[in-house]
């Protein structure tokens, strides 16, 4: 018998990271999140640790079979979905309506689902419960193959190095490139460096995969964190920035690769990125899914 309850704490967070861990398909055929994208989650300084109780969990007599949650907020669902249990997805995706929907300020209810682009079942009931596809949001994830042996080319200009946080943890300077490579103007708020922290709080985190190019004059010009997943042979690359006042010259390419290096001595296969851009398809990242955007809004007075 299949029964549903709600997130509960830190036993559901590793019950969930092992099932999706299980899920997972070589090249992300099954549609499901990578383990790696769960741990990311938990150690973001933007996710909504209060709604965490809004996650929840099926069960068939104990194992999880399928999960519905947000990522950062409320307003937002995703679906992880063992394949013998399909038939449950109109039930995740009606539990999302009722529980994971955002408020907005004129009391109206706002959900942002996402679906893969191959389960065109599971589309076809979102459209029928009022769901339209929204692909300005649509999500992207890439591949990178990272064979034993992987040896990429990794010059840097004069002066400039790569390092670890294994080796200079540096929380002032991480802030400084993370801020300034998303393109916020200004110097860093001093507070944010606390969010830093809270990046490297997530069991899976490893300092040593997480890389910066160090400039002549001891900034950090580019950065990577990399996850490594060593029951599926994976990595995932995420976030990567590179100082504006560092750019296009090859810093970002050598922290990345240099990242996919590592963890493909490690025994990892493949590398993700959630991203099409150009510049991960021009170090060699092809698409590999694409979770399609669905999104739903209900008037103040419609109901769920």
């Amino acid at each position: 018998m299949v029964t549903s309850r709600r997130y509960s704490g830190i036993d559901d967070y590793y019950a969930i990271s092992a099932f999706i861990q299980s899920l997972y398909r070589p090249y992300n055929r099954d549609g499901n999140w990578l383990q790696p994208i769960w741990a990311y989650m938990h150690s973001h300084p933007n996710l909504d640790w209060g709604a965490l109780g809004r996650i929840r969990i099926w069960e068939d007599h104990g194992p999880i079979v399928a999960v519905a949650h947000f990522e950062m907020a409320l307003g937002e669902a995703f679906f992880q979905v063992h394949p013998d249990y399909a038939a449950l997805k109109p039930e995740l995706l009606d539990y999302a309506i009722a529980e994971l929907a955002s408020v907005e300020p004129d009391g109206s209810r706002s959900l942002r689902a996402f679906i893969s682009d191959f389960d065109t079942d599971f589309a076809r009931r979102a459209a029928s419960v009022g769901f339209t596809r929204d692909p300005g949001n649509d999500r992207t994830l890439s591949v990178l193959e990272t064979p034993e042996g992987f040896t990429p080319d990794l010059r840097l200009p004069e002066g400039y190095r790569l390092i670890s946080l294994a080796e200079d943890n540096d929380l002032a300077k991480m802030h400084r490139v993370l801020w300034r490579g998303f393109n916020h103007a200004g110097e860093p708020p001093v507070e944010g460096i606390v969010w830093r922290k809270q990046m490297q709080s997530s069991p899976f985190f490893r300092p040593d995969l997480t890389l910066a190019v160090e400039a002549p004059n001891g900034d950090w010009a580019s950065f990577c964190g990399m996850w490594f997943e060593a029951p599926n042979r994976i990595a995932l690359v995420e976030p990567v920035a590179t100082d504006p006042a560092y750019r296009r010259l090859g810093l970002g390419r050598a922290v990345v690769l240099e990242g996919v290096r590592r963890c493909s001595a490690l025994g990892a296969r493949l590398a993700f990125v959630g991203s099409d851009q150009a510049f991960y398809h021009a170090l060699g990242f092809k698409t590999a899914s694409v979770s399609q955007a669905w999104s739903r809004r209900s008037p103040a007075d419609g109901g769920p």
